[in-house]
C-alpha cells in the first residue's frame, strides 16, 4: 500500500479517539503506513488504540504533536477543539513549522477561520476536513472528506488523508469544509423528515413497507437514507449511526450560520425542532432516522 520510502516514515498525531476519531487514526497507522502517535482525553481509550494498533500514545495533544509532519484533531465541538489546538498543552505550543493542522471535527467556519490564522502565526498550516458517512464509512476507511485551506497545503495533505476516505475534495479558502458539511446536514434533515412520512403513512394505509420501498427506492425518490435506513425504521430500531444530540449540534451550527448570512432555511429550522422533540421522548442517543418515532407516538 505505500508509495515511496518518504510516506513510509510521514509523522502523524491524532488527537481524539471516539467512534470516528478511533479507526480513523488506525487507517492512518496500517493502510497509509505513518509513524502514529495518538493523544486521547481518557488515556484508556489511547492504550486500547495503541494495543490494536501499534504506535505510540502521548500524555498530553502538545506532546503528540511535537514531531509531527501532519496533526489530525477529531473531537466534540468548538471549545473541544480550542482546548486541544490553542488552549495549554494545545498541539500549536510545539508542531514544527512546515508542518499541517488538519481537523476533522465538525465545527463552525469560524473557529476554521481562527485556527487557520493561528496556525499561520506560528509558521504552519491549516485544513478544515470534516467528514460523512457516519462511523461505518469511519471503520471502513470510505469517508466523504470536504477540506477547507490553500491549496498548496491540500496537496501535501490528501494523499494522508487519502488513508480513511472514498471522496477528498478542496471546497474554498478555511472554512469552506465546515460550510460544505453543513450544506450535507441540511439536505440529510429534509430528506430523513420526508422519508419518515413516506414510512408512516405507508404503515397508516395498510401497505408493506419493504415491497414499497423495493419499488420506489428504484425511481427518483430513491435515496442514501431510504436504501440505509428503511428496514431499522420500519422496525422501529434507532442505534444505527449518528446520535441525534450530535445532529442537533451540526443543525445549530447551521442555523447560526444562516442567521450570518441571510439563508432561508425553513424546513431545517422545522425538522431541529423535530429533532428537539424526541430528545424529549428519550431519544437523544437514536440515530436520526428516528424523526418516524415522533410521528408515530
Amino acid at each position: 500500500m505505500h508509495s515511496g520510502k518518504d510516506r513510509h516514515m510521514t509523522k502523524v498525531a491524532f488527537i481524539g479517539l471516539g467512534v470516528m476519531g478511533f479507526p480513523m487514526a488506525g487507517h492512518l497507522k496500517v493502510k497509509g503506513g505513518h509513524d502514529v502517535t495518538v493523544y486521547n482525553r481518557t488515556t484508556e481509550k489511547a492504550a486500547a488504540w495503541v494495543e490494536k494498533f501499534g504506535g505510540k500514545s502521548a500524555p498530553t495533544p502538545a506532546e503528540a504533536a511535537k514531531d509531527a509532519d501532519f496533526v489530525f484533531t477529531c473531537v466534540g465541538n468548538d471549545d473541544d477543539l480550542r482546548s486541544v489546538t490553542t488552549g495549554e498543552d494545545g498541539v500549536l505550543l510545539t508542531m514544527k513549522p512546515g508542518a499541517i493542522l488538519i481537523d476533522n471535527t465538525t465545527g463552525s467556519a469560524e473557529v476554521a477561520r481562527e485556527l487557520d490564522a493561528a496556525a499561520k502565526a506560528k509558521g504552519c498550516a491549516f485544513i478544515d476536513a470534516p467528514v460523512s458517512g457516519g462511523q461505518a464509512g469511519a471503520e471502513n476507511g470510505v469517508l466523504t472528506v470536504m477540506c477547507g485551506g490553500e491549496e498548496t497545503t491540500f496537496d501535501k495533505a490528501k494523499p494522508v488523508i487519502d488513508a480513511y476516505a472514498r471522496m477528498v475534495g478542496l471546497m474554498g479558502p478555511a472554512g469552506a469544509g465546515q460550510l460544505t458539511k453543513m450544506i450535507n446536514q441540511i439536505c440529510i434533515a429534509g430528506l430523513v423528515q420526508g422519508l419518515a412520512e413516506g414510512i408512516h403513512f405507508g404503515k397508516r394505509a395498510g401497505l408493506d413497507i419493504e415491497k414499497v420501498v423495493e419499488v420506489i427506492s428504484k425511481g427518483a425518490a430513491g435515496s442514501w437514507q431510504m436504501e440505509n435506513r428503511h428496514k431499522t425504521m420500519n422496525a422501529g430500531k434507532y442505534d444505527f449511526g449518528f446520535a441525534i444530540d450530535w445532529m442537533r449540534k451540526d443543525l445549530g451550527i447551521v442555523l447560526s450560520e444562516a442567521r450570518r448570512n441571510g439563508a432561508k432555511l425553513p424546513v431545517t429550522a422545522l425538522v431541529d425542532q423535530f429533532y428537539g422533540d424526541v430528545q424529549a421522548m428519550g431519544g437523544n442517543r437514536w440515530d436520526t432516522s428516528s424523526l418516524l418515532a415522533r410521528l408515530e407516538k
